[in-house]
Order: C-alpha cells, then structure tokens, then sequence
C-alpha cells in the first residue's frame, strides 16, 4: 500500500481518463499475486488545499488475490492530522494456531526407506489375494493390505524436527558431515561438509531437472516467470458480426452456438441398423501392463494418506509375488465391478 501518484479511472470513477501505466502497475502487482482492493467506503484519499481544485485518489491498497479475509480496506479521511493523505487501514484477523514442530517421515534413499520397502514386501507376499469372490473380501483385503503399509510405515519412520533449515535436498551424508564437524570443530571437517552439501543440492537439482524436462515434458516449470497471467483485453468476442459487450450477448452467443440443436427430433430406430458384435469377455491383467503403466509416473510424487509414492510400488514390484498379489486385487476390481 502507499501513495502510487497516478490518478486513473480504474480506481477514480470522477477520473475520465485512462493510462497504460496503470495497466503496468497492475501487471507487477498480478505478478506479486497481489489484486488491487477496492475501499468499503469510497473516496478521495489526497485533500488538496488549492481552491477550485477536486481532491485525488492515488493511495492505493494490494491484497492478496482470492483471499477471502483480507478483501477490503477502510479509507479513515479523519485520521490524516497534518498530513493531507488519508489513512487506509484494513483489520488482520489472527488467531491461535498449533505449529507442529517435528514430524514422522522416511527420508527417501535412507536406511529407513529400504527397511520400509523390505518390511512391505515379506508382508505383502503372504497375503492372501487368490479367492477374491465377493466386494466384501476385496474390501477386507484391501484394508489388510492398508494396514500392512501403515503399521510399517510407522515401524521405519523417524521423527525430525521441523525449521527454516529443513530442506528437500538435505540427505543422510550432509547429516553424518555436520555432525562430524560438530564433533571436532576442526576447518577441515567444516570443508568436507560444505562439499558434501554442494555435491548433494547438485544432484539433487540435476535429478529435478531432468525430471522436468523429460518425465513430465514441460521445459517451462523450470521458468520462475511462469504463472497465472491475466490476459489484455483486446477485443470483444464477436456474434454474428456484433460484439459481444455483455452477460445476455455472451450468453445468447454461447446458447446459440451449442445448443441450436437441443430440441430437434432425433430417430433412434438408426440405432437398429448398426451390426450387433459379441460381448467381449475382459482379458485378466499381465504383469507387462502393469510394469509398463508404473514406468510412466514421476517418483516425486507427493505422499498420499498412505505414505506411498510410485517410486515405491516401482521397488515393491520388483518382487514377482507382490506384482502378482497386487495384479489379483486389480483383476478382482474389474471382475466385481467394484
């Protein structure tokens, strides 16, 4: 918020003018995800003293976009005292909130990580997924199957607290060489950790990149310019030749468009004409669809309430007996219909 000293009929409806430096200041603030707020009581936020001269609005106020507390703001012309600017004031709603400091988690590569995926896969094995008959046996399997990985989960995981220092690249080795550094406070210990860290964030980002640029084929993340863009308005949609300039000729341009054909007779007995084929039982899944089909998601995915990723499954598949147990669960789901 402050005093930007451009007076534009954007914000001044007495203003009958217009300027592109307005359209700029608005840009910047849309890339800051930041939306001009409009006063709950308009008017001027500058008094001028000079007789016949209209007072201005150029104080102005940038909230966050789509925030539904902090949404308008109050101009208080009473609580200027010798300044001849307006006060724009806007209430903060704050309330108490509980910060977890420390969290379970199963940092990725670690020991933790391979007990985990060892500890899933000599359960999942003697699970029993080959007399799934009914929707009730398949639910009940599948819980078990739930409850395998959370209690390993739990099993393996380790509590970490949670700073300003946490990091996703930080790894078990940068942890081993800070402690070791702790521990002798020598310059060299100190130069093998910052190395450590170095090599560590490098690959850590190579591997990001590459994922980007290939797993998921969208170059332009890497981008920090890429977001939300609000579009110029350039020209009015048009309709049979007349602009569209607003809700009913959008909409009649829109109804007009799609659905001229919504009541018009349609006879269905040309259904009749078309060839009738078998019904084609389905084929059971093989465990090539289902290797092929788990290739193609990134390993970065975010956890879900089960505490698995793909590059998981992509470990826990790797054992035939697991691969075939969860072909069964699958196959049961077409089966049943469920």
């Amino acid at each position: 918020m402050g005093n930007f000293n451009i007076r534009d009929n954007l914000w001044d409806l007495s203003f009958p003018f217009h300027s592109s430096i307005s359209d700029d200041l608005i840009m910047v603030a849309d890339s800051f995800d930041l939306s001009l707020s409009a006063p709950i009581n308009p008017g001027p936020t500058r008094f001028l003293d000079t007789a016949g001269e209209s007072n201005l609005v150029i104080n102005l106020m940038f909230l966050h976009c789509g925030s539904a507390k902090l949404d308008r703001h109050f101009i208080l012309p009473d609580y200027c005292l010798s300044s001849d600017h307006a006060l724009l004031t806007i209430d903060i709603p704050i309330g108490n909130e509980i910060v977890q400091s420390t969290k379970l988690s199963v940092v990725p590569g670690s020991d933790q990580e391979k007990d985990f995926i060892k500890d899933v896969i000599s359960n999942l094995q003697v699970l029993n997924t080959s007399n799934i008959d009914s929707v009730e046996n398949l639910n009940l399997v599948v819980n078990h199957l739930g409850s395998i990985i959370e209690q390993m989960w739990f099993k393996n995981a380790k509590r970490t607290k949670i700073s300003k220092h946490s990091k996703q690249w930080w790894s078990q080795s940068c942890s081993l060489a800070i402690n070791k550094y702790r521990a002798s406070r020598s310059r060299e210990n100190w130069k093998a950790f910052k190395s450590t860290v170095k090599e560590t964030k490098r690959s850590f980002f190579d591997n990001k990149i590459l994922e980007i640029a290939n797993s998921r084929r969208g170059p332009w993340e890497l981008m920090k310019w890429v977001k939300k863009r609000r579009l110029s308005a350039t020209e009015a949609i048009k309709f049979n030749g007349s602009p569209c300039l607003s809700l009913d000729s959008l909409w009649n341009a829109l109804h007009n468009s799609f659905n001229n054909t919504l009541h018009h007779q349609v006879d269905i007995n040309i259904l009749n004409e078309i060839e009738r084929k078998p019904c084609q039982s389905w084929s059971p899944f093989s465990s090539h669809e289902f290797k092929t089909a788990i290739l193609k998601c990134t390993d970065s995915s975010a956890l879900g309430s089960d505490k698995m990723s793909w590059c998981h499954w992509k470990l826990i598949f790797t054992n035939d007996d697991c691969l075939s147990k969860i072909t069964n669960i699958a196959d049961a789901c077409i089966n049943l219909g469920h």
